[in-house]
């Protein structure tokens, strides 16, 4: 019988890690990062130590403890598992055929510890999260943590038996299958090939179309809204009950038709068999607020942005493509041109492979690439400024014309201001999230110590005196990724589930409360709990 198992994304936001499970079988609804549960103990300048693999995140209850499903090279060098077997979260996945990860997104919350499973467990995705994985790891610099779609395999060394990259390691890829009927050759090109200087083993990236088989279960893929693109949710039919993962979702951005059509899918299906809904609830606490679209954050911003003098700092989400879009737009209504990072200019090229849509940086030519002053330059970035000689500017390029500039920077570009000199008065709008939690307001803090020393004037940025709010005559200036609570309701109340579990929110019970009385049962999860969906559902 079909079974769930809650490994992550229990009472929080992030982490989501579920595992279905039938008659050996196993297949995975995400493999996040828990921010709020790394946070606890990590740091900017404190890390898990990559030399002793798995330890680390295992002893601080960051991964479950799942074993026979993680890398081999990162197993540490000595007997291991014995400590970890009596936690509720422990499986023995050493006789399991692992199907694969489903994958909603790109964003590390959802997607990031897939970094440590086994290298041939697939990755099943979309074609445009497929690349905007890439992409991100591509351009930072991902450790062992978030290593999604390829990674070196570490070695013991002899004298120690820590973990170490031996000199000149070959990286090696994860077969990835992708919602798409075809996979083009420019995608092929930039999939197999990666900005190092080492040797490369690529695996496939297949093409199955909207819906596969794998082992028992049966997958429909469907896009939804979200603040990153290429967001999808998932309905796994399997041992005659069908179950369906939300991922993260919204009905108020660009493509809140493709959320509606997800739920209409879910309401024909849950009149035929028995339907568990798996459903995001980060924002049930908003009961009652109606959400800003992402049309209203245009609006405002231009109100904003109309009469500003000396240089405009547009500060958004670093994958929030569809905010770049309006931002680029909102340039071309203002007659200023819109400078962008040699980062943004490489994920809106790469997704674009997926996404014509996304704005053509080929033919943009009121889109300028800022050229940051640094020794050393990646490989990555010197192609990306070779492809755009025509369009780069450096930092006294900026100043120089900063009245017919936007710049797109967030609060980790902040140290290139003191080459920028931006004029006293410019405006700093802050399109972006809200301060959830004290690491970030701490970066509030200092984010408004380098505007208050340039002397700019900001918009839409949280305050310390107002209880990390908004002013109220600068709001709408961000629009949320995810459905508030009215939404959610309405979803429920539509596709009528047999079993819903809440996943993603720090309000569980907000579900149970609200559905109280009605025709859909909710299970409130526990970490590690193993679910028989036949017998809660019969």
């Amino acid at each position: 019988m079909p079974r769930l198992a809650f490994l992550g994304g229990v009472a929080e936001v992030g982490g989501n890690k579920v595992m279905l499970e039938h008659e050996g079988h196993i297949l995975f609804l995400d493999f996040g990062i828990s921010y709020k549960r790394r946070g606890y103990y990590y740091e900017e300048y404190v890390n898990p130590r990559a030399a002793l693999g798995l330890l680390d995140l295992l002893e601080m209850r960051l991964l479950p403890p799942l074993e026979g499903l993680y890398r081999p090279d990162l197993h540490p060098p000595f007997p291991f598992w014995e400590r970890y077997r009596e936690l509720p979260t422990y499986r023995d996945l050493r006789g399991a055929q692992v199907e694969g990860v489903l994958c909603s997104h790109a964003h590390l919350d959802h997607s990031g510890y897939i970094s440590a499973l086994r290298e041939e467990v697939p990755v099943v995705t979309s074609l445009l999260s497929a690349l905007i994985m890439k992409a991100i790891q591509d351009t930072s610099q991902s450790d062992f943590e978030q290593q999604v779609v390829y990674y070196s395999p570490r070695q013991a060394r002899p004298d120690s038996g820590l973990l170490e990259l031996p000199k000149g390691a070959e990286a090696r890829q994860r077969p990835f299958c992708v919602f798409s009927s075809q996979v083009p050759d420019s995608v092929r090109q930039f999939w197999e090939d990666i900005p190092a200087a080492r040797s490369f083993a690529p695996a496939p990236l297949t093409p199955v179309g909207e819906e596969m088989q794998l082992g028992p279960f049966y997958i429909r893929h469907f896009p939804v809204d979200h603040s990153i693109p290429g967001a999808s949710a998932f309905l796994v039919e399997v041992g005659g009950i069908a179950v369906a993962y939300t991922g993260d979702l919204r009905f108020h951005g660009g493509q809140a038709s493709a959320s509606q059509t997800f739920a209409q899918a879910l309401s024909q299906v849950a009149q035929r068999r028995p339907l568990v809904l798996l459903c995001e609830g980060t924002r049930v606490g908003d009961d009652h607020q109606e959400p800003v679209s992402e049309e209203m954050v245009a609006q405002r911003a231009l109100s904003f942005m109309r009469g500003a003098q000396g240089l405009i700092i547009a500060d958004f989400g670093p994958r929030n493509l569809e905010r770049l879009a309006i931002f680029h737009r909102l340039a071309s209504q203002l007659g200023r041109q819109l400078v962008i990072t040699a980062k943004d200019a490489y994920l809106v090229e790469k997704a674009r492979l997926a996404d014509p849509s996304l704005p053509d940086l080929d033919v943009c030519g009121d889109v300028l690439l800022y050229q940051q002053p640094k020794l050393r330059v990646q490989r990555w970035e010197q192609e990306t400024y070779a492809r755009h000689r025509h369009r780069l500017v450096s930092p006294e390029d900026v100043h120089r014309h900063q009245d017919q500039m936007i710049l797109c920077f967030s609060y980790y570009d902040l140290k290139d201001l003191p080459s920028i000199r931006p004029r006293p008065g410019s405006l700093y709008l802050y399109s972006n999230h809200e301060a959830f939690d004290e690491e970030i307001q701490m970066d509030f803090r200092r984010l408004r110590h380098w505007l208050d020393h340039f002397s700019l004037r900001y918009v839409g940025l949280p305050r310390e005196e107002l209880g990390w709010r908004v002013p109220p005559e600068e709001m709408g200036l961000h629009a949320s990724g995810h459905a508030p609570a009215h939404h959610l309701m309405q979803l429920v109340e539509e596709v009528r589930p047999h079993l819903l579990v809440p996943l993603h929110t720090e309000h569980p019970e907000w579900f149970a409360h609200r559905l109280r009385g009605s025709a859909t049962s909710v299970h409130l999860p526990q970490e590690g709990e193993a679910l028989d969906l036949a017998r809660l559902i019969g």
